[in-house]
């Protein structure tokens, strides 16, 4: 046949076609009554902002491919869709369009399942919901209600950021330099009645759950450990000496280095301690520094970042193990009251806050841990403190000892000692990890099913009164929460006593809504938020797959929500992820104009001169080429998935984010990139198609298996057999490559055969062209439909089982053997596995390399190591 008489493969002709087929078969919707073995796999559901990125784009595609290769391993796959769609974004387009919160959410979901679609997902559209669904709120209620009666709820006041312009609470990344995000206004601390997740319950359980999580990258495990931040130590009691400024006779504090006590130099409080609001009330400059304290964010890294400051009390404190000494007291904007106690001792020496606090006001630093082989008459601590091994000196009866036997022995000095009747030191286990407070004050939410009446206290809502349904007519006029504002959705009779009552304003934390999605995708239409045995059988995920963004807070709160569900009845698992995956971003080059302006790719032209590439805008100004980062608006160095689904097809750009860079590694859009993939698709559908035309042909000639015939098969089966490994271990690159080499070899094979078509060689080329085709099919699904019924195969290809690579052709019966010459190599020899020791030496000696370093002389030595290596002395 003639190449030039093959069509060029039209994407957009043929995937549509095949995505429509797929939809009019149901062919992807998921049966829980089906007996095969199950799989579920899920990314990450997204949040319908309006538009799909090729972030999204990658990491569907990688689901998809696993959800693809299970369903041809026979297994019945769970691969469902859905949209995390509450949250402040759907709010602020309210207050900026004059659009209900609904409909823009509503709105954007249908444009984005379109583009979905448009890649051509395995997804079981049956089971799609968003969580802004009166359906599926309706059951989170429930949950949220379940938990409250087995005691996994709790109302507490909490600190909290407090807008008083937006007056809403904002969460430590909302607060930028002191101030709101969206209204710029200065940021208070506030006590706040707050609705709480009870997660710290579970917090060794979490922690130790970890370890047999063994499917989850190790980074991600290490991030939820340190979240929960297990921390071992002593709380300590320490006497108030006599003073005119409070009748406190004692301050607790909870410490995990009590070996360093003896290097302690002062004390702080943080501006929430009980004593600090005592110690304020007759204090202005105590009070104002407070008052400014507040108004710093309480994230970690602002901590860390400012500035660490304080203000003396004008109280001291007994030091518990140096008689008559006393250390100062501060208030300090680096101790949080929800770690520990909210007191710390300072040891400057060695702890790095302690020490620039110590700096700024001329404080003692006496170090206490001395590091190996240094001189402790000259060791001294200087701008960083030490916080590495060593021995105790400058600390007393503690001298000599190592850091883990000062803290047992400083343990049982202060266990036996007590003050009014307590012990002054208590070991204790400590965790970083805090309960979750869900109450937000915003509209598009869950409305959390509480009332509260002045008789009966806080009353659950009735079962029969769910659901708690948000009101369709709101009002974002003014600030602060719009259900609280609204004439009459709050006003309710109280359900116990009938008395005039309010509704919870708050609604729930986004991240509640995310919690639990996993397993309402197992009965998304049950009346109940699952039907157990069917949630059982489903669970845990097999293959989870998303950002790395979400290991931490989305994946703990999901596990806490799993135990929860189960101590509610709702699961029996508690692990809701067997398996974890988190994959890099998609980057790609910034653009500047000469004016500084960021420049969309689609606005810059480039000309290539020897190695020289260059960047200009349409009217000829020069243009700078950034490095490659993160695809983002603000840059605007975005692609749109669909001007590629339109200009190349979505099987090739599946491919390409498949194909150039390892799936846990950021990848970096380029249009070469994207028109290598491009070529390919053609190429596998010339090779198909050329292919095809030569079987139909049928020789008579039976012919045989020749050489490059098994050469072909062993490629064929290899390929097969590595392939479906690749897969199973998420490694697309590397299963993208065996595809290449598959394909390379065959396209030599199609010249091979159609030089003399026998029975034997197409019979090859079909089994080769078909496998090939079986194998893109997880990845290029639309172009193996296509090639699969140019073969003329009978039904679709996903439905197909997995081909099954033939043992025979798996075992190499030559191996490859590097030849040195004195050590160093110089060539390398192929040989049957059972070859003689002198076949091999013949051969590694007829090497030209060899033969002309020998000069015809015979090697000193020739040594061959069976199946390893030949070496040659000369």
């Amino acid at each position: 046949m003639n190449a030039n008489s093959v069509e060029r493969y039209n994407p957009r002709d043929k995937e549509p076609h095949w995505q429509k087929i797929w939809d009019e078969r149901a062919t992807f919707v998921t049966k829980n009554d089906d007996p095969r073995e199950r799989y579920y796999v899920l990314e990450m559901f997204p949040y319908p902002s309006g538009r799909i990125h090729m972030g999204h784009v990658r990491n569907y595609a990688m689901g998809d491919v696993l959800a693809r290769y299970q369903r041809a391993l026979g297994k019945n796959v769970l691969h469902p869709m859905g949209w995390d769609a509450f949250g402040l974004p759907a709010e602020n387009a309210a207050k900026q369009s004059n659009v209900h919160p609904r409909d823009w959410t509503y709105q954007n979901i249908d444009t984005m399942r379109a583009q979905l679609k448009s890649m051509g997902l395995s997804l079981d559209w049956s089971r799609e919901f968003a969580t802004c669904d009166v359906d599926y709120y309706a059951q989170q209620q429930k949950l949220f209600l379940d938990f409250l009666a087995a005691d996994l709820v709790a109302r507490k006041k909490s600190k909290v950021n407090w807008d008083p312009v937006d007056e809403t609470v904002l969460a430590n990344e909302q607060v930028i330099d002191g101030r709101g995000w969206r209204s710029g206004a200065l940021v208070e601390q506030r006590e706040l009645n707050q609705w709480a997740f009870k997660i710290s319950d579970y917090a060794e359980e979490l922690l130790e759950a970890i370890d047999g999580l063994t499917d989850w990258p190790e980074k991600v495990r290490t991030m939820q450990r340190n979240w929960i931040g297990k921390s071992e130590g002593m709380r300590v009691l320490f006497e108030i000496a006599p003073n005119d400024l409070t009748d406190d006779e004692t301050l607790e504090i909870f410490t995990t280095r009590p070996d360093t006590l003896y290097g302690a130099s002062f004390m702080a409080l943080s501006p929430d301690h009980p004593l600090t609001a005592k110690l304020m009330a007759d204090n202005d400059a105590l009070a104002a520094f407070v008052a400014e304290c507040r108004r710093q964010g309480t994230s970690t890294e602002v901590i860390e970042k400012a500035d660490k400051r304080g203000v003396a009390t004008g109280i001291h404190v007994k030091h518990p193990l140096i008689k008559d000494a006393t250390l100062p007291v501060y208030v300090a904007n680096f101790v949080l009251m929800d770690y520990g106690t909210g007191a710390i001792f300072g040891c400057p020496g060695h702890d790095q806050r302690d020490l620039d606090f110590a700096r700024t006001y001329d404080l003692n630093v006496t170090p206490v841990v001395l590091p190996e082989g240094e001189d402790p008459e000259t060791f001294a601590i200087l701008d960083t403190a030490y916080t590495g091994p060593g021995t105790l000196f400058n600390s007393g009866p503690l001298d000599g000892m190592s850091i883990e036997d000062a803290k047992a022995q400083v343990a049982t000095t202060l266990e036996s000692r007590s003050i009014d009747g307590q012990p002054q030191g208590t070991r204790q286990t400590n965790y970083r990890l805090r309960d979750w407070g869900v109450s937000r004050q915003r509209y598009w939410g869950c409305p959390i099913p509480i009332i509260h009446c002045d008789t009966c206290g806080i009353v659950p809502v009735p079962a029969a009164q769910l659901p708690v349904e948000l009101p369709e007519e709101v009002s974002f006029a003014k600030p602060g929460n719009p259900l609280d504002h609204h004439p009459t959705w709050k006003h309710v009779d109280c359900p116990d006593c009938g008395r005039p009552a309010l509704r919870e304003t708050d609604t729930m934390d986004t991240f509640v809504d995310s919690s639990w999605y996993f397993a309402r995708f197992t009965a998304p239409q049950a009346s109940t938020p699952t039907i157990p045995d069917v949630a059982n059988a489903w669970l845990p995920v097999d293959q989870y797959i998303g950002g790395v963004e979400h290991a931490i807070l989305h994946l703990l709160y999901s596990r806490f929500f799993a135990r929860a569900m189960q101590k509610t009845g709702h699961l029996e698992v508690t692990e809701p992820f067997k398996g974890m995956f988190t994959q890099g971003m998609v980057t790609h080059e910034t653009y500047k104009s000469a004016d500084g302006d960021w420049l969309n790719p689609t606005e810059v032209h480039f000309t290539q001169s020897d190695n020289t590439r260059t960047a200009k805008t349409a009217d000829g100004d020069p243009v700078t080429i950034g490095s490659g980062e993160k695809m983002s608006k603000s840059k605007k160095n975005v692609v749109d998935p669909d001007d590629i689904v339109q200009t190349y097809g979505a099987d090739t750009a599946r491919w390409f984010m498949l194909s150039d860079s390892p799936p846990e590694r950021d990848v970096e859009w380029t249009e070469a990139g994207i028109e290598g993939a491009a070529r390919f698709t053609q190429r596998v559908w010339k090779l198909v198609a050329e292919s095809a035309a030569i079987i139909a042909t049928h020789p008579d000639n039976p012919g045989e298996n020749d050489a490059e015939t098994i050469d072909a098969l062993k490629a064929i089966h290899r390929a097969t057999d590595q392939i479906g490994k690749e897969i199973d271990g998420l490694r697309f690159n590397r299963a993208v490559a065996q595809i290449y080499e598959l394909t390379n070899a065959l396209q030599r094979y199609l010249a091979h055969a159609s030089k003399a078509p026998d029975m034997a060689r197409l019979a090859t080329l079909r089994t080769g062209v078909e496998y090939l085709v079986q194998l893109i099919a997880p990845m290029m699904p639309h172009l193996a439909e296509t090639c699969w019924a140019e073969l003329g195969k009978s039904g679709l290809v996903c439905d197909a089982p997995w081909p099954v690579a033939d043992p025979a052709y798996l075992a190499d019966d030559t191996v490859t053997l590097p030849v040195q010459v004195n050590g160093k190599k110089r060539g390398e020899i192929t040989v049957a596995k059972e070859a003689d020791k002198a076949d091999i030496e013949q051969q590694a000696l007829s090497l030209d390399v060899v033969a002309r370093m020998l000069e015809g002389k015979a090697p000193k030595k020739l040594i061959v190591v069976p199946n390893r290596i030949v070496n040659v002395v000369i």
